[in-house]
């Protein structure tokens, strides 16, 4: 192989953060940078996740609206309509557009197999051949996450969440796995689809990771929705003829049976979503002297970098993307001898939950912050208590809550469940990232009739002495 060819930066992984790292990093200087990646450019998100998931559950939700509204006809969800909606969102599963842009920014593009060949070195392997890659600056991993399948579904061929957002077939049975974002989201679009959902999920709650309250309100709407939600369950036994992969979001063969302590369930799809993990296999690792604990702990030589889900941070779209643009920043200051930028120490991490009701959250869950030692004041609110809430739906159901420190007055965490609630949570992050104590928040006032208002009824129901700031 010829000498290698020489960038700034080398970027393994074309999704959001490592695009968003790319940019950052060379912008307004004479950094080169290289994105690397062996499938669509623009990852994860914009064709198996975030984007088709949204693309499907809106027109559901504006469905869903419909029969809770006094003065609306009831909306009909047109199936063949709403695919082929997903697909205009996922432009069809074609990259042209990710790529124009990466190439519009100054970036080159490479599409294969990237493995370390050494220190700063980095070996692709594509349909032009192999190609050498040395970089000058850093080496970034940004590879996403893969799904998790435990051994037990390895031979009935279960759909993954690439086929759950781009399905094809809707199965009249479907048994999903997991309680999980992925699990609740697809367990909602799929029911309004016409499948008769079974939700299997060993924990006592869906969602477990949100506040108990969100938890109960989501499987309260789940089983409303027609979901048959099993708690406290585990799977001991599955079984499957005829399975095959069939491509993604088609029927993997034939009727799949999962048994339940002494009750079998049969149904014609079963859907695996019990977590993911980092997309580390294949990079070569060993060949620099690491493995994939190095990554996940931050133990890395100084040219190497890590961005994303890949990263062992929250797996989240928009957080990759920020930690990308902060570290992008900060490569590229040092190489124009400029300061870094600021960067707060106390950055939270938001997440917005396109179940039915929606459930949006920041920062500290109630435990979470007892846990960290801090002395806690917990305001609550139904979601009907504001007119501006109340008025998106007839019926609306759902509440608030946040998370005060008694002693700085400053928001901990927030949730927010109910019609649009993933909309509410940005003001949250604001206030945690400013500090802004609640007796100054107060003084933010809701406009008249918003769903922003239920700010107003969660700073009310806080004691006194966390809402007044005395004059002197």
């Amino acid at each position: 192989m010829s000498e290698p060819e020489v960038f700034d930066l080398i970027v393994i992984g074309a999704g959001p953060a490592g695009e968003n790292i790319a940019q950052y990093a060379t912008e307004g200087t004479d950094l080169t940078a290289v994105l690397i990646d062996r499938e669509l450019f623009g990852g994860e998100c914009s064709y198996y996740a975030c984007m088709p998931s949204k693309a499907l559950l809106r027109p559901i939700e504006v469905a869903a609206t419909s029969h809770h509204l006094k003065g609306v006809s009831d909306a009909k969800l047109d199936v063949d309509a709403l695919i082929s909606r997903r697909n205009y969102w996922v432009s069809n599963y074609e990259d042209s557009g990710q790529v124009k842009w990466a190439k519009g920014a100054g970036l080159e593009v490479i599409r294969g197999d990237a493995s370390f060949a050494g220190p700063r070195q980095v070996r692709v392997s594509g349909e032009g051949g192999d190609r050498l890659l040395e970089a000058r600056t850093a080496v970034v991993i940004a590879t996403g996450t893969t799904a998790f399948v435990p051994d037990l579904y390895a031979d009935c061929a279960p759909w993954g969440s690439r086929d759950a957002t781009g399905i094809r077939e809707v199965p009249d049975r479907l048994i999903i796995v997991g309680g999980g974002v992925v699990a609740c989201e697809a367990a909602t679009w799929l029911a309004a689809m016409g499948s008769h959902v079974t939700m299997i999920v060993r924990d006592e709650r869906v969602l477990p990771r949100s506040e108990p309250f969100a938890s109960e309100i989501v499987a309260t709407a789940l089983r409303d929705a027609g979901v048959d939600l099993r708690l406290k369950t585990d799977v001991s036994a599955v079984r499957r003829d005829g399975a095959r992969d069939t491509g993604i979001g088609q029927i993997h063969g034939g009727p799949v049976t999962v048994t339940l302590g002494d009750e079998e369930v049969e149904a014609d799809e079963i859907l695996v979503a019990v977590g993911r993990c980092p997309a580390l296999d294949g990079l070569g690792l060993d060949v620099v002297g690491l493995d994939e604990s190095s990554v996940l702990d931050g133990d890395l030589p100084d040219w190497l970098l890590a961005v994303g889900d890949a990263s062992g941070e929250a797996a989240l779209t928009h957080w990759g993307k920020y930690r990308a643009r902060v570290i992008g920043a900060q490569i590229a200051a040092r190489a124009l001898g400029h300061p870094e930028p600021y960067e707060p120490t106390n950055v939270p991490v938001p997440q917005a939950i396109f179940t039915d009701p929606q459930v949006g959250s920041v920062g500290l869950t109630e435990a979470e912050a007892r846990e960290a030692g801090h002395d806690v004041v917990v305001a609550s609110t139904p979601w009907s208590s504001a007119a501006g809430s109340a008025l998106l739906q007839d019926d609306a159901k759902g509440g608030a809550q946040l998370v005060v420190d008694a002693s700085s007055h400053r928001v901990l965490g927030a949730t927010f469940v109910g019609p649009g609630a993933a909309e509410l949570v940005h003001a949250a992050t604001i206030a945690i990232v400013g500090g802004v104590p609640t007796e100054v928040l107060r003084h933010a006032v809701p406009s008249y009739p918003t769903a922003s208002e239920l700010w107003l009824r969660l700073l009310e129901d806080l004691p006194p002495a966390l809402r007044d700031r005395p004059t002197s």
